[in-house]
């Protein structure tokens, strides 16, 4: 008899969506890219495929596929397993806040803590207790920025800012760029090539904004499979994970306008970074997920409350 494939025997969103869960916790998967259980990664993988809503799995349970569609499903959901790489890079897509990015193999997948922060800063009525008035920021700039992600949120929740993003990889900056002209923000959000704020020759920012690695060498000796398959450049911060923490501080100071300030995610270095730095006023930001994982810090904290403001 003819052997049988998996996209001939299951018919509806909810048999794949079983049968993904039953295969990844059988492969012992590991989660962190968007997902943190085999079921949700399941069901994003499932709906992401099908360009279903992420966030609305009830209505299509009972769904029946095309036979096009269930091949894709039982290809994708095999490779989730064999190969090891997050979804995010099987389907092509992250999210963040709900708002949709290009990845690739050329980029981590997209998961900061800092676009939280902002929607629940700006999502609302008032302003901000403690970041800038968005409607003042005129300008900001992203460093370290992959994807582009972070600074795509920017322009769209900063509409008088020109917007900068810088990054180290060339292959990162093909993909932020996709990320930009998708969102159409290719008339005030410039990339550029380079290392942390070298590239711009003294520019100064309302507000910076900077998600860099801070993996320790430790923690990348044992990452997971699914983590080693993103660009290693985009998670080792050093030896205890502030490398480029350490440098993005003391630079920032010379790119800060007088009343802006600097949002960083540090991952869970908070202890060692205060006992380092103990005159710098840090305010440590928590999400649902995250506690002491990213700070704010203002431009006179930091010393740059002295200077004119630069137009």
């Amino acid at each position: 008899m003819p052997e049988i494939s998996i996209a001939d025997e299951l018919f509806t969103v909810r048999d794949f969506w079983r049968h993904a869960i039953s295969r990844f916790q059988a492969a012992k998967l590991s989660f962190g890219h968007g997902t943190t259980t085999a079921t949700d990664d399941a069901a994003f993988l499932v709906l992401d495929s099908l360009d279903l809503p992420i966030d609305t799995l009830d209505p299509f349970l009972d769904a029946r596929l095309t036979t096009a569609e269930r091949k894709l499903l039982a290809e994708r959901i095999d490779a989730r397993v064999t190969t090891r790489k997050p979804s995010a890079y099987l389907t092509g897509r992250s999210y963040i806040q709900g708002i949709r990015f290009y990845v690739d193999e050329r980029v981590i997948v997209p998961r900061s803590f800092i676009g939280e922060i902002l929607f629940s800063e700006y999502g609302g009525q008032e302003d901000s207790l403690y970041l800038p008035d968005r409607f003042g920021v005129e300008s900001v700039v992203d460093i370290c920025t992959g994807s582009g992600c972070l600074a795509v949120i920017a322009a769209g929740l900063f509409p008088n800012a020109e917007v900068d993003a810088v990054d180290l990889s060339s292959d990162a900056l093909e993909v932020a760029r996709i990320n930009v002209t998708d969102h159409e923000f290719s008339e005030r959000l410039t990339l550029y090539r380079g290392n942390l704020f070298a590239p711009l020759k003294g520019k100064t920012y309302d507000l910076i904004i900077t998600n860099p690695p801070y993996v320790d060498h430790d923690e990348m000796a044992v990452l997971p499979e699914e983590y080693q398959r993103e660009p290693a450049m985009a998670l080792d911060g050093g030896p205890d994970g502030l490398d480029l923490v350490r440098s993005i501080l003391s630079q920032a100071p010379k790119h800060l306008n007088p009343g802006g300030g600097m949002i960083c995610e540090i991952g869970t270095g908070r202890e060692m970074l205060e006992e380092e730095y103990p005159d710098l006023d840090f305010f440590w930001l928590d999400t649902a997920e995250s506690q002491g994982e990213v700070f704010w810090i203002t431009a006179e904290a930091l010393g740059a409350g002295d200077r004119k403001k630069r137009k």
